[in-house]
């Protein structure tokens, strides 16, 4: 079966001319493509969902760089407005994902790359050891993103991002205590060195062994 069979007449065009960044207006295509206009409206509205076009009223149709992301964001959302604990097997899909990618994914940052994890290092263990003491979030979110960003591969990428705004909405970047924060960072710097050290196995089971922590607070939170 074709790839092409299952998309609309507009999604088909998206694939067909991938050179073009401005799209004609829904007035051409539907000539072009011999669909009416008010279709058209409703495929294009699926494209926009999926983050495929972008759509104003002085630059028409605009498309966009493809991502993964969007359709992950709105699937993920729905399954876990169904259950929250749909949250907990997204993880684990996510947990499979870095592990199976860990040793690509590593071998593929920079110098540049390396510096920058060791500054999330040094930003979270400052705001852990500050007083107040403040939860290194986003250094959390952007470590974790960052050792994958070189993979080029955007259905990775789309997950682990999408598992990041799951983490967020559901509370988990404020859900937490102290001991379990400096357990987390500690792997977190021996995933860090592991890379930056270029001996990339005890940062690999640093990985696994942090990935369990979080299934066992997830395992102990309490689901709405």
């Amino acid at each position: 079966m074709s790839s092409l069979e299952n998309l609309s007449e507009f999604m088909r065009y998206l694939a067909a001319h991938p050179a073009e960044e401005n799209l004609p207006a829904l007035t051409s295509l539907s000539t072009e493509l011999g669909v009416s206009v008010a279709s058209l409206r409703e495929q294009l509205e699926v494209a926009r969902a999926l983050g495929l076009v972008d759509v104003r009223p002085r630059t028409g149709i605009r498309r966009l760089p493809y991502t993964f992301l969007p359709a992950v964001r709105k699937s993920l959302g729905y399954g876990m407005a169904l259950d929250e604990a749909n949250f907990q097997l997204f993880a684990d899909l996510r947990k499979h994902v870095e592990a199976a990618y860990w040793h690509e994914a590593v071998g593929k940052l920079t110098e540049e790359d390396h510096a920058r994890l060791q500054s999330l290092i040094e930003r979270a263990w400052t705001k852990l050891d500050g007083r107040p003491v403040q939860i290194p979030h986003d250094e959390h979110k952007q470590l974790h993103l960052t050792i994958y960003c070189r993979l080029g591969n955007p259905f990775v990428s789309g997950i682990l991002e999408a598992y990041w705004e799951a983490y967020e909405a559901i509370g988990l970047n404020v859900f937490t205590d102290y001991a379990y924060l400096r357990e987390v960072w500690d792997y977190h710097q021996r995933m860090v060195d592991s890379i930056c050290s270029g001996n990339y196995e005890p940062g690999y089971q640093a990985l696994i062994e942090h990935a369990d922590l979080l299934a066992d607070l997830l395992d102990h939170r309490p689901v709405k």
